[in-house]
């Protein structure tokens, strides 16, 4: 894999356990959070939701699923 790939699968692993921990979240809150752009943080939710690990109950807040996760 190269660099780009691992930074941003790390990153996606760091927020879907970012909202493990806090429950329902923004993508505003996200961005700050990473101190990223509401546009990247946009990707990445949709790389997790793409996979069902998390969903978006109301507009531009998110939750995990209840799918198992092993994380390593």
């Amino acid at each position: 894999m190269n660099q780009s790939t691992t930074r941003m699968l790390t990153r996606v692993k760091a927020v879907y356990l970012y909202i493990r921990e806090n429950g329902t979240v923004s993508t505003t809150e996200l961005a700050e959070e990473f101190g990223i752009t509401d546009r990247t943080v946009q990707r990445d939710l949709n790389v997790l939701e793409h996979n069902g690990l998390v969903v978006s109950p109301n507009r531009g807040r998110w939750r995990i699923t209840k799918k198992k996760v092993k994380i390593s």
